[in-house]
């Protein structure tokens, strides 16, 4: 898993755009302004967003993720070497969520998730 593959899944998926708003190599993946998957300066992994707090301990207790540093704790750092399927699964929760908080306005600009 890299950069690479967090931009070929991300990238595919409906009103999706990357920015780096803190500048220094920042890929932060947003959905209508609201922001889903981060990659940092330091590139260990990407930051994902669960449904809550319990949902990101599990995975931190099951050695899939590691807490998220600058993040609210429902928050989750998969580190590179996370199976690209478990990557791919995490993502997509993560923008389903953010999506599912927009504005009913907002996300009727969107396309459709597929």
């Amino acid at each position: 898993m890299s950069r690479a593959t967090v931009t070929a899944i991300c990238s595919r998926l409906p009103g999706a755009e990357v920015s780096d708003p803190w500048g220094g190599g920042h890929d932060a993946w947003k959905v209508g302004g609201k922001m889903f998957a981060c990659i940092g300066s330091m590139d260990t992994g990407v930051a994902v967003k669960t449904a809550d707090v319990e949902t990101a301990q599990m995975l931190i207790d099951a050695g899939i993720g590691e807490r998220a540093k600058y993040f609210h704790r429902s928050w989750v750092l998969l580190p590179w070497g996370t199976r690209e399927d478990e990557l791919r699964h995490r993502l997509e929760t993560s923008y389903d969520l953010i999506r599912a908080g927009l504005t009913k306005k907002l996300q009727a600009t969107l396309p459709p998730r597929a």
